[in-house]
């Protein structure tokens, strides 16, 4: 998806390093630190989260630039948000001195509703953004100090690297054996009082992390009762309330601080100052082993996507799109047989020995166990629909021969 969006705004090429399993924001920082600097540079890093808004622009530029020239100079450089109101669900910083960019003093943990008042009071305290501006070479540095095992298991999965089609891939089983720990936790709470250059510079832009719908409510532009609504939604004679509506129309009557976020998948239905409680129904599929709890009914990939459209007992169909000059893995299946409908554009099918081309309304038939690969030799967006039968037609059921992505294998 990311390499999707970086095509649309005319970003590529550009280097996506993908992460084999979670490991918090420390190694993820370091991956970065390490490939910026391979080549011997050693630049300043803008590190950002990926769940956040920025309302105005020009004044996160001007943040960004100021923290930019303290990190030149060697400084560990934090954006601190400006508080608007008592917030619990957020860390905070303590700075302290005049300037732009003014020394911290003390990362401190999400506090309680009294405690955050008096934070608010105080005026020397800032939310904790997440966004830090920094050298790589100091990076590194600060983390070889504070957490060297982190600092060698990461290098470790970084030299046994593998790079394909825009996609720098850190080795797998090195990278599972690095100790999970977040940028804050494994150096910034410790750096200030260790001696080390830690600044913060205030940023008034508009910021919302985004991390719950309640955050999206926050940041929405609402009507006169508070409400707000994205896609074919209708609120009648409620308050404070979000309607996320994604795949058809809902309507909602006489709520009062609510959020509801509707997927063609699932339905979400929460007391919005409780919307930070969505975890425990995340943990609640995980238990139950639910397929909801890591996929959506469209599941993007390298290629483009799937959209599951219809399932029963020994059938499955699905809505695929291949973009243009991509192709799937060659692969096979055990356990299910394939019919290819294409509806909009023309595909290339390898099946066994033979290729052949399939323009729009002509179809092919891929046997079960049979070696096949889709591709996409056009100019346009390839669409097909896939109905697949068989005892069982599960993901798990591929055998990889051939592929672009370093996905080769079962």
């Amino acid at each position: 998806m990311a390499l999707e969006q970086l095509r649309e705004i005319g970003a590529t090429p550009a280097t996506l390093l993908l992460e084999p399993s979670g490991r918090n924001t420390a190694p993820a920082l370091t991956l970065a630190a390490l490939a910026a600097s391979a080549d011997g540079d050693d630049p300043v890093l803008a590190v950002s989260p990926a769940d956040q808004s920025i309302g105005d622009e020009a004044a996160f530029g001007a943040a960004l630039r100021t923290a930019i020239e303290a990190a030149d100079a060697g400084a560990l450089v934090t954006l601190g948000i400006v508080p608007d109101r008592p917030e619990t669900g957020y860390g905070y910083i303590r700075a302290g001195g005049t300037g732009a960019a003014r020394r911290v003093e003390a990362f401190v943990e999400k506090p309680d509703l009294a405690t955050a008042e008096r934070y608010l009071a105080d005026g020397g305290y800032a939310w904790n953004s997440g966004l830090f501006v920094l050298r790589a070479s100091v990076w590194l540095s600060a983390l070889e100090r504070f957490r060297p095992d982190i600092l060698a298991a990461t290098r470790a999965a970084w030299d046994g690297r593998q790079t394909d089609a825009g996609f720098v891939r850190p080795d797998r089983g090195a990278f599972a054996a690095i100790p999970s720990e977040s940028i804050d936790y494994a150096v910034m709470e410790k750096a200030p009082g260790a001696g080390l250059r830690v600044e913060m510079v205030a940023l008034d832009a508009g910021w919302s992390d985004l991390g719950a719908w309640d955050a999206v409510w926050q940041v929405r532009e609402r009507d006169a009762d508070g409400n707000c609504t994205h896609g074919d939604a209708m609120i009648e004679n409620s308050r404070n309330t979000l309607v996320h509506a994604t795949s058809r129309l809902v309507g909602a009557v006489g709520l009062d601080n609510v959020i509801v976020v509707e997927t063609p998948d699932a339905v979400l239905v929460a007391d919005r100052s409780r919307s930070q409680e969505v975890k425990q129904i995340v943990a609640a599929l995980q238990r139950a082993g639910r397929s909801e709890a890591t996929l959506h009914r469209r599941v993007h990939r390298p290629w483009g996507w799937y959209d599951s459209v219809d399932a029963g007992a020994r059938f499955q169909v699905k809505r695929i799109m291949v973009k243009p000059g991509a192709s799937l893995s060659l692969q096979m299946h055990h356990h299910r047989a394939e019919h290819w409908v294409v509806v909009k554009g023309t595909a290339e099918v390898t099946c066994g020995e033979r290729k052949l081309l399939v323009t729009e309304n002509q179809s092919t038939y891929i046997p079960l166990g049979e070696k096949h690969r889709l591709a996409n030799p056009g100019a346009i967006p390839l669409e097909i629909i896939e109905v697949q039968s068989g005892s069982y037609l599960g993901e798990d059921d591929i055998v990889r021969f051939e592929d672009t992505y370093g996905r080769a294998g079962p």
